[in-house]
């Protein structure tokens, strides 16, 4: 592990292997919190779509 410093902040630098273990770790400990089925994620796409078209 290498660690940085640029513009104050600090970095690490570790292998790419650790890396993707890491982020496989990450992956299976995130939970959604729900599964919609088809149509309720049809209804609620829907919904967010009218949402940001009428913010613009």
């Amino acid at each position: 592990m290498t660690h940085l410093t640029i513009e104050n902040k600090k970095y690490v630098l570790i292998p790419e292997e650790s890396y993707q273990e890491l982020q496989k770790t990450a992956a299976l400990k995130h939970h959604p919190e729900k599964t919609f089925s088809i149509n309720e994620a049809r209804a609620h796409s829907k919904k967010l779509i009218g949402k940001w078209a009428t913010e613009k």
